[in-house]
């Protein structure tokens, strides 16, 4: 028998998920299909005193859940990561509808949050802390993890189940309660389905609310004195705002924000290959993607070569509906980030920049651009662009790459195309980034290795299977004696 569709339904049009599905008292919001801007549904806004309503609710409830033995906790995800699998064809279809992104891209989505989830759910069944050492005879000493609290978790459009799943499965996994806020323009699959999910896996009541909304919904959450984490996931300035609200509250909070990443190609690499991984690196979801690469640094002896094959990649690509058609390219999330994208190229060709491939538009389908001749102090450099722009810079050496690669606030990620792995590593040592690639393009995830920035790109809390038990417990140290000792006074 086929199994029941999680969305659209009429439990959740409307509406926000807390406690079960509920009115919200900051109005509705209608979600759109990216490529054709018709209706897929609406949702609930949650205000203030929904989020109020929310933490009061998961406070309470996560005694109980921390209380719970974690393997037990753990089967609940665990069953989650199933369920993900099971209905993985219909979610992929929502998100290829709300962000945009191509059907491969759905896909690949799913699988990755199936995983996600999976390994998420072994938290629950690792050792919950150390014997630790202690100076005095008679003295029990032990270290043990112990849940932050509630967790505030606010994602993005771009990839919004996966992102919210990375942090949404963890932090319940090990006893905490969340409060996930996801982006109004993709609340379906980046919040909808998950409390569906969640639900139909036996979660308790109380511990998982979604509550879609714009700033204020995310400010109250930040805000609250109940709310022990945020973890957020999207913009540097909005990261930045915050991180000074949280941490003058001494919240712990998670940053992954934004990225200027290179992907520097030496003059001893196949330079096909090169171009393919390149061209990849920047055009993969429109170069909506914090990972996306936002600059070519190419050595000068093959930049001719290079950008040539970049070009050809760049003309081989469809864009279209990929909800109704087989294309690579979908469209921009909404006409305020395409017409940035405009800016950005027109405002760097005017300063020397060479349009060699794309650069116009129709609505919110943008072409594949390559741009030639980019120089620091362009937009094209600078910026995060977030849209399918691929610049290219020259350069004549290692240092200079390195200094290029460098030369920005951000730190999220760089690759390296490089035949002699001794060089490659070589700059690898000197480059500001939370990740290196080394032959390979810069838009890689996976579950197990460390995903996060530093400087203007986070706070280097990162999200793996290495790091997660980190971010959403405390350790709690804890002494027993069979009696009090004598103390001289």
């Amino acid at each position: 028998m086929e199994s029941q569709r999680l969305a659209p339904a009429d439990a959740w049009r409307g509406k926000i998920f807390s406690n079960g599905w509920r009115n919200a008292h900051g109005g509705t919001v209608i979600v759109t299909e990216k490529a054709t801007g018709e209706p897929l549904g609406e949702i609930g806004v949650a205000s203030a005193i929904d989020v109020a309503a929310a933490v009061s609710a998961a406070k309470e409830a996560q005694h109980a859940w921390a209380a719970l033995p974690g393997p037990k906790r753990g089967d609940i995800v665990r069953e989650v990561s199933r369920l993900v699998l099971e209905h993985g064809d219909e979610i992929a279809d929502q998100i290829v509808r709300e962000t945009g992104s191509i059907g491969p891209k759905g896909q690949w989505e799913v699988h990755m949050t199936a995983r996600e989830i999976l390994e998420a759910a072994a938290l629950g069944s690792q050792p919950g802390g150390i014997l630790a050492a202690s100076a005095e005879l008679g003295r029990h000493s032990i270290a043990r993890r112990v849940p932050v609290g509630v967790v505030g978790i606010i994602t993005p459009w771009n990839s919004p189940f996966l992102l919210a799943a990375r942090a949404v499965a963890p932090a319940l996994a090990t006893g905490n309660a969340v409060i996930l806020k996801p982006d109004p323009q993709t609340p379906i699959c980046g919040g909808v389905m998950f409390a569906q999910l969640f639900e139909a896996a036996g979660l308790p009541k109380g511990l998982l609310h979604v509550l879609p909304g714009a700033a204020p919904t995310g400010d109250a959450l930040v805000r609250h004195p109940l709310v022990n984490m945020i973890s957020f996931t999207g913009s540097t300035r909005v990261g930045r705002e915050i991180g000074s609200i949280a941490g003058g509250m001494l919240k712990r909070v998670s940053l992954e924000l934004g990225g200027n990443n290179p992907y520097i190609v030496t003059d001893d690499v196949d330079i096909e290959a090169a171009a393919s991984a390149g061209a990849w690196g920047s055009f993969f979801h429109q170069g909506q993607i914090c990972l996306t690469t936002g600059r070519h640094l190419v050595h000068e002896r093959v930049a001719g070569a290079y950008v040539d094959a970049l070009v050809r990649h760049a003309k081989l690509l469809r864009i279209g509906n990929p909800f109704k058609g087989d294309v690579h390219l979908g469209p921009i999330v909404n006409e305020r980030q395409a017409a940035n994208v405009d800016r950005v190229i027109a405002n760097s060709a005017a300063l020397g920049a060479k349009v060699l491939t794309g650069g116009a538009r129709q609505g919110l389908f943008f072409e594949p651009t390559v741009l030639s001749n980019v120089t620091p102090g362009m937009p094209a450099f600078d910026e995060e662009i977030f849209g399918p722009v691929a610049p290219v810079t020259t350069f004549g050496s290692d240092d200079e790459a390195v200094a290029l690669a460098n030369e920005t606030d951000y730190g999220l990620v760089a690759a390296i195309a490089c035949s002699d792995l001794a060089r490659a590593q070589y700059i690898a040592d000197q480059l500001h980034a939370g990740i290196v690639h080394i032959n390979d393009q810069t838009v890689l995830h996976e579950v197990y290795g460390p995903i996060g920035g530093v400087g203007a790109s986070g706070n280097g809390y990162n999200h793996s299977t290495l790091t997660n038990a980190d971010q959403f417990t405390e350790w709690q140290w804890v002494t027993t004696r069979t009696q009090i000792p004598a103390y001289p006074f």
